[in-house]
């Protein structure tokens, strides 16, 4: 999980600040020394942290805080804010040409992960915005690049512009033309990784904003990189003048360090984060929300819309009216298991969770084997059993073991906790029946 280092580290400091009740000027002082350690140890840039620091204090030794009623939330709430801001404030967005198509260069360091991500911003906007993405491949340097572009393009049906090794420019300008012509409205160039030492490829860059004019400039930069991110940042905003930037890697970094200085020192707003090796796991990136799970507050807006892109309304309804009635069937319960694994892991949906960040859940982590186990299971009866599981015999386990390499334990297991949830909704839809009685007499089936 992104920032998981620095958010045990910061809660410590605030649960110490919650117990002492009211507080000093020397306790918010003392706080303040602990989150820049803090900070400092999760490769925030130095500078930005001195600021950092100087703005919380200035507004948490005040007399209206030290002498409110809760003086610990409204520090906490102080940080928060302080931290949104840090990242930028509010969400920014690529803004759409009026005459399509909208080109975005994506530039960035090797190994930053420039191609996975331009395919993952495509497959974004061509899945939430109903766009029309093509791909161009305009790194002509790595091998296998463009076969890698292809790859990934296809796997998510977007075309790919390609015309092997030539000339950056001249594929780009081709590529162009391609996109106004067969109605793509947006064209996103993928580079050449290069050093910013690196004079040739960075004049090469130069040629390609000069001839394209992209509408977007956006730089890579991977989050486990630290401090050579920032650096990175600064000197391809110099030579280049970047836009945005998009933070690869997210997920694989405890520290977050990049994400927190990246806006600070260049001044360019972050757009998109990348937060695993799936194509779909990419997120814009909300400051006011990355500061909210940062500090064990939760993400309820980002588990909100996650949860409304892989929950299927009409199924939902059905479902509902199934549970009320208490016939829920193996099928309904199949069809909430691929709806769940199309969130992401139980790791990211947890860390949504107010209070759930964190030590929160420490020694109560989601095995997401057994969900694997259970799909198994399921998928290894027909249909008919699915629908009708009391049909389900010592041979019909047996069978359904063997398909999916499992134990007839493990296939009553699930069946005994399926029975069970399928008493507990009989309970609650009876509970509701029964009118100004409430849930009394509700007994749970465990």
């Amino acid at each position: 999980m992104a920032f998981e280092s620095l958010s045990e580290k910061l809660n410590g400091v605030f649960q110490k600040l919650r117990s002492r009740g009211r507080l000093t000027e020397a306790d918010v002082r003392a706080a303040m020394r602990e989150i820049r350690m803090a900070l400092l140890e999760a490769d925030v840039n130095f500078k930005v942290v001195k600021d950092f620091i100087a703005r919380v204090t200035e507004k948490a030794v005040g007399a209206e805080i030290l002498e409110s009623l809760t003086p610990a939330q409204q520090v906490i709430k102080i940080v928060n804010d302080e931290l949104a801001a840090l990242m930028g404030g509010t969400q920014s967005r690529i803004h759409m040409a009026n005459n399509p198509p909208t080109v975005v260069m994506f530039v960035g360091l090797q190994g930053a992960g420039k191609t996975t991500n331009a395919a993952k911003l495509a497959g974004y906007y061509k899945k939430r915005e109903n766009k029309r993405p093509l791909l161009c491949a305009c790194d002509v340097y790595r091998p296998a690049a463009i076969n890698q572009l292809k790859v990934v393009g296809a796997q998510l049906d977007i075309p790919v512009f390609e015309q092997g090794q030539g000339d950056p420019v001249a594929i780009a300008q081709a590529a162009y033309a391609h996109a106004k012509q067969h109605g793509n409205d947006l064209l996103i160039v993928d580079t050449a990784g290069r050093l910013h030492i690196d004079e040739e490829l960075m004049d090469e860059l130069k040629r390609l904003k000069e001839a394209l004019h992209p509408h977007e400039i956006m730089l890579v930069v991977d989050a486990m990189t630290g401090q050579d991110a920032v650096n990175a940042a600064s000197a391809f905003d110099e030579a280049l003048g970047i836009d945005s930037v998009l933070i690869s890697k997210l997920d694989g970094d405890a520290r977050g360090g990049a994400a927190l200085s990246v806006r600070a020192v260049t001044g360019k707003p972050i757009k998109f984060c990348g937060t695993g090796e799936k194509l779909d796991a990419l997120e814009p990136f909300y400051p006011d929300r990355m500061a909210s799970r940062l500090l064990g507050m939760g993400d309820v807006m980002s588990l909100i819309e996650k949860a409304q892109q892989n929950f299927d309304q009409k199924k939902a309804q059905e479902l509902e009216k199934k549970m009320r009635s208490g016939k829920l069937t193996l099928t309904d319960f199949y069809d909430q298991l691929c709806q769940l694994k199309g969130m992401g892991s139980m790791a990211d949906i947890a860390a949504m969770i107010p209070g759930a960040g964190g030590k929160a859940l420490q020694g109560a982590q989601v095995d997401e084997k057994q969900l694997a186990r259970t799909e198994a299971i399921i998928l290894s009866m027909t249909p008919y059993e699915r629908d009708n599981p009391e049909v389900l015999n010592f041979s019909r386990k047996k069978r359904i073991a063997a398909g999916c390499g499992l134990k007839v334990e493990d296939v009553n297991r699930l069946l005994k906790q399926f029975n069970a949830t399928q008493q507990l909704m009989k309970q609650f839809s009876g509970a509701a029946k029964r009118k100004g009685k409430g849930l009394r007499g509700l007994k749970l089936p465990f």
